[in-house]
Order: structure tokens, then sequence, then C-alpha cells
């Protein structure tokens, strides 16, 4: 059940979200609320160089806005090297915008259809990664740099995220994907200065067992966790402490919950908080902090729009002054 509710969100936020783009989008008029679109994995860059907010997630696609209330057209941003693994018409999974060094970023997931790595349980797995482009602009175009491939091609990753720790050198921080291994991975691996290929190993931070809140049902029996780990994003609190949300499931119900290094590096030990951090229904968040300097976390939670179910991105209020997350009220942009 857990499988079939997964693909067809997917499937049915995708479609929805195609028809709504326009092939001659206006990305300098604002006339799309922020209720009304449709986004898996909706991550905010607040760009000081623009003083504009770009959002991206799912499919490629950004918009971009001046109050986080209207936002333009969504229009595409990705330039794919078709004779890579990626193949000519790529899916793309939970971008991300990170600037760095001057630089724009896009981490991405990329999957190939075409290419079967592997069958687990009768299900085939795709080849699917998480990538970087880069831009000299908020809005792109992002293009390929120099390496075609950042994680192993024999494993399915997903949902790339971006930290410099303190080593002050970068990494990436991403999921081996539950449908191989069956017991979802949060990994990292470090970055060229450059961001344009990967250096050495992943290093394993947790498994998907080890969350104390997430439940499954497994061949119909209680499994005691569930598989899948997605949507990391990391932070750092005022008092110094490292911390990381990411998702995953209490049965048939998206949640979130947050996980803590005990050494304020990659290299810690990660203890997980024993509830989720946010209410039931909303996950794969980021933090950002709006140009009035208020902090906030997006989020895409589910609704039931007439019979089928979509993906909408919302945001909350959040305080990290101190030694932890403190999740608040739901914020509507006025």
């Amino acid at each position: 059940m857990m499988k079939k509710n997964i693909f067809t969100l997917f499937a049915v936020t995708i479609a929805v979200f195609n028809i709504g783009c326009s092939p001659n989008a206006n990305i300098d008029e604002f006339l799309i609320s922020i209720d009304s679109i449709y986004l898996s994995d909706p991550f905010i860059l607040a760009d000081s160089a623009t003083q504009m907010y770009y959002m991206t997630g799912t499919r490629g696609k950004v918009w971009k806005s001046k109050d986080l209330k209207m936002w333009s057209e969504p229009f595409d941003v990705v330039e794919v090297d078709t004779t890579s693994w990626m193949g000519a018409d790529p899916e793309i999974w939970a971008a991300e915008i990170h600037k760095y060094n001057g630089k724009y970023y896009y981490f991405a997931t990329f999957t190939n259809k075409k290419v079967i790595i592997d069958t687990v349980d009768n299900i085939p797995i795709e080849r699917r990664a998480s990538h970087i482009l880069v831009s000299d602009k908020a809005e792109g175009p992002y293009r390929p740099m120099a390496d075609s491939t950042y994680l192993p091609a024999n494993q399915p990753t997903l949902d790339g995220t971006f930290w410099v720790d303190t080593d002050n050198k970068p990494y990436m921080i991403y999921c081996y994907e539950w449908l191989q291994n069956q017991n979802g991975t949060m990994e990292s691996i470090e970055l060229k200065p450059d961001l344009s290929g990967s250096v050495g190993d992943f290093r394993l931070l947790f498994r998907a067992s080890d969350s104390p809140w997430s439940r499954e049902k497994y061949r119909n029996e209680e499994l005691g966790f569930n598989r899948v780990t997605d949507g990391p994003y990391l932070f750092r609190t005022e008092s110094g402490r490292l911390g990381m949300i990411w998702t995953s499931w209490i049965y048939d119900i998206y949640t979130q919950g947050v996980v803590y290094s005990t050494d304020g590096t990659l290299s810690g030990e990660w203890i997980h908080e024993a509830e989720p951090i946010t209410p039931p229904n909303f996950g794969h968040g980021m933090l950002f902090k709006t140009f009035e300097g208020r902090d906030l976390m997006s989020v895409h939670s589910h609704r039931n729009d007439k019979g089928n179910f979509v993906r909408i991105p919302c945001f909350f209020e959040v305080d990290y002054s101190g030694d932890r997350l403190e999740v608040g009220q739901r914020y509507m942009p006025m």
C-alpha cells in the first residue's frame, strides 16, 4: 500500500504540475498565489543579490516572487547533458538552489526510467542519482559541470542537499533509496571545492531503522519502523548544535522529524528526537530567512483535489535561537 501511495502521489503531482506550466511564461509578472501552486519538495532561495525569492522543487521548474505570496509563472532552468547517463528526458525531483562562492548550484535528483540497475521484490530499480548543475544567476540556466557522476551508478540515490562542515569542506548529504536496500539510509560525501564532482567514499550517518517515530506494515506485519529516508536539510542552532530535518512516514501519513549530531559535525553520532517536529501530513522541509529577518520552514502537504491527491507548498514559523529547532504556527504571506 505504501509503495502504491508514494508512486501515485508523484505521478498525480507531476501530471497536474505539467498542466499548469506555460511555454511562454512571463517571469516578470507576479500573478499566481502561493495557495494555488502544486509542487513537491518546495525549496526557497532568498537571493540577496536580486532581492527575490526563487522556489523550485520536483520537475526542475522555478517560480520567483517578491513577497512569498504572489509568484511568477514557472519557467525552465535546467540544461541536461543528454549524452550522459540521464538520457534525453530525465525526471527531476527534489531540486534545491544554493549560493556558494559567488555561484549558484542546482542540486537535484535525476531519474532515467529507461535504465534498470536492479530488481528488488519484483520492482525494477531505475537509474536515479543526485547531481549538481551550476549557473552565474539565481534564475539560471543551470548547466552540467565536469563530472557526469557524483554517486555510485549501481545505487539509487536521491534528495541531495548541501552543507559546509566545520572543516570548511563542502558536502552532499543524500538518501540511499529504500527500494534497493530495504532500509533507507542518510549518507554524506565530500565534494570538490568547486562542487564539480565528489571526493572519496560515502559516510553513513543513520539508517531508517534508527527512527523512533516512523512506522510501517510490511507484508501485513508490523515492521517497527518505516524504510523510507527522504528530504534531508541541515541547519545549525545559534548555540552551535548541528541538526537535520528529514522525512518518512507513519503508516500512510507523511511525517517529518529532526536528528542532532552529538559533536556538531557530520561525523558525530546522530541522535533522533522521539517525536515528529511538524504536524501530520507535512514534510520534505527546508529552512530559510526572509528579507525582513523572519525564520521560516518550507514544506509540502497533501490535499485531496476532486479525488486527486496533490502536493502543495506551505510555510511554518520556526525558532532555532536556542539549542534546538522549534516549529511554530503556519505562516501565511500577507
